[in-house]
């Protein structure tokens, strides 16, 4: 199955202790091939910034470390 590897930033609104203050949160995550518009398209709503991609190949969970 054809996975991509998304490495993505999110700013995080309930970390924020003043108004002024936010917090970035980093995650890299595996998405399947036919859903990479759907997750592309809720991370730049959230605000977000997609840092890297990466085509990875096998078992979800297993090319970001997660067995």
């Amino acid at each position: 199955m054809r996975m991509f590897q998304v490495t993505a930033c999110v700013p995080s609104q309930t970390r924020t202790r003043t108004q002024r203050e936010l917090q970035n949160t980093y995650f890299t995550k595996l998405v399947p091939y036919d859903n990479w518009f759907r997750e592309q398209q809720r991370i730049m709503k959230m605000g977000g910034k997609i840092i890297k991609v990466k085509l990875a190949t096998g078992k979800q969970g297993t090319n970001t470390g997660l067995l």
